[in-house]
């Protein structure tokens, strides 16, 4: 109805500037505000999408604002709850973020133009999913990023390696191979939970389900229990401390000190690597986490950025153009190649063929996942008792028990005051 209503002011609006009752550029100029998030895009590529898309939508001009992560939910939410005449009309967010902004009905349903028009059915997983609330679809996937494995090519070689593996028993057996000396197989903290995550979905796990409309924890699970076990089997392969997390210390630098074979982590970490031990540059490779089965990637969490429609906005059908123009293929590939990231569908892989840390995160994506769709989720993770569940096992308390009481505190959570 909103649109069949702005159709009829438009014409109206041309009727009026035909008679010369009001100039063309006031009855058909609109600005869209747009929040862009800092250092998802580069300035050039920003700069080409905004000539080129104004210059085939006449009438359309966008106005570009970079925001920070740092407060950007409570900026957001301001936004939502209260339209500001120079408030935002298209905004990204992140991936995990959309059910927090679509709860009261804040976000524009873009469930008919994602079905009919942007194939919703060939999107990452990984962003798709938590992109719906409920059955509708607020959040469109925008780019991905993803762990890979890191690995040192002349320590796979010296160690009699001469292939990445296939299968996630394979990876245990090289693995154990590699850690030798003072070469730590792989380094792995013990409360690196985004990758327990993928264990635990490879597996058939889940970290928390929804059943008529009550989450509960399920990380005492059968399937949670298998994939915490390959975790502790895999992380007790290097020396990564048990009580920390990747950041504590950064991975990036334990492995650029030259006695690690591999890390899980995201290509986007290789530089920073390389920055602080150049001699490393030609010698670091990547493959995609391996899958229970050969020829198929694990499980694996997926982040990256959705774009939204505010709910308020006085701009809904040029707002929606941007959104179907940025996430669209010609600019989705466009943003890969420029920025190092997986595009928002698997078909769309190609456009970073011939670099390998981008092939081998795109091969993963195809697997991701996202967080449990719900609101609450951020409060788990600010108290997070995953990472306590995770070092008391490595630690040697009985994994089952410590798995239902981290179960429990994850439910008592997720229950809505």
């Amino acid at each position: 109805m909103r649109r069949r209503l702005l159709a009829l002011v438009c014409v109206s609006a041309s009727l009026l500037s035909g008679c010369g009752l009001i100039s063309d550029s006031a009855a058909e100029r609109r600005t869209v505000t747009v929040w862009l998030m800092q250092h998802s895009a580069s300035q050039d590529f920003l700069d080409r999408f905004t000539e080129e898309f104004e210059s085939e939508h006449d009438g359309i001009d966008l106005d570009i604002r970079i925001q920070e992560w740092t407060g950007i939910g409570e900026k957001v939410q301001q936004a939502l709850r209260g339209r500001d005449a120079d408030g935002p009309d298209v905004i990204e967010v992140g991936n995990t973020q959309v059910s927090a902004y679509a709860e009261g009905d804040r976000l524009l349903d873009l469930t008919l133009e994602s079905m009919r028009d942007w194939g919703r059915d060939d999107w990452l997983p990984g962003l798709a999913e938590p992109g719906r609330w409920g059955s509708q679809q607020y959040g469109i996937p925008w780019y991905a990023a993803n762990r890979v494995v890191v690995y040192r090519k002349d320590l796979f070689r010296a160690a009699g390696v001469t292939a990445p593996p296939e299968t996630r028993d394979e990876w245990l057996e090289i693995t154990e191979q590699l850690d030798t000396g003072r070469t730590q197989g792989i380094y792995l903290a013990g409360q690196d939970w985004y990758t327990l995550a993928g264990f635990i979905w490879e597996e058939g796990g889940e970290l928390a389900t929804e059943r008529d409309g009550v989450w509960r924890g399920t990380l005492d699970s059968p399937a949670a229990l298998r994939g915490m076990d390959f975790y502790r089997r895999l992380q007790k392969l290097g020396d990564g401390p048990a009580d920390a997390d990747e950041e504590h210390p950064p991975q990036a630098g334990v492995f650029a000190e030259g006695r690690v074979a591999q890390i899980v982590a995201v290509p986007g970490l290789v530089p920073t690597i390389v920055k602080q031990n150049p001699e490393l540059a030609d010698l670091i490779g990547y493959f995609p986490v391996p899958g229970k089965k050969a020829g198929r990637p694990g499980a694996v969490f997926t982040g990256g950025s959705d774009l939204v429609v505010p709910a308020n906005t006085d701009a809904e059908d040029a707002a929606v153009e941007v959104v179907a123009a940025l996430t669209g293929a010609r600019w989705n590939t466009e943003l890969a190649r420029t920025m190092n990231y997986v595009p928002n569908k698997a078909g769309l892989a190609e456009s970073v063929a011939g670099e390998e840390g981008l092939e081998a995160m795109a091969a993963g994506a195809a697997r991701g996942r996202a967080t449990p769709a719900t609101p609450r989720w951020s409060v788990v993770e600010a108290d997070n008792p995953i990472k306590e569940y995770m070092t008391k096992v490595l630690t040697g308390a009985d994994p089952a028990e410590e798995a239902g009481r981290a179960a429990r505190r994850v439910t008592d959570t997720l229950a809505f005051d």
